[in-house]
């Protein structure tokens, strides 16, 4: 399994080889767009689990999570 890191060093290549005269192959063009796609989701379920486990206090002093309150829905 390809590490996130390794994914966005690999996402960065290709951005910088897109601005070189010779440009993406198709193929390149889309890695490209399946490596950014799959970051993107990453950080979306990053946030959302980030989300969920926040706790909000109310006006009258009870505290409701965000997770259950909004049920956890997925992205």
């Amino acid at each position: 399994m390809v590490s996130m890191e390794e994914k966005i060093r690999r996402i960065n290549e290709l951005y910088h080889k897109s601005k070189t005269p010779s440009g993406l192959t198709q193929e390149e063009k889309e890695e490209q767009a399946q490596l950014r796609k799959e970051y993107i989701a990453s950080v979306r379920m990053n946030l959302k689990s980030q989300l969920d486990r926040i706790d909000i206090q109310n006006a009258d002093g009870s505290v409701e999570n965000l997770g259950e309150k909004y049920g956890q829905r997925p992205c």
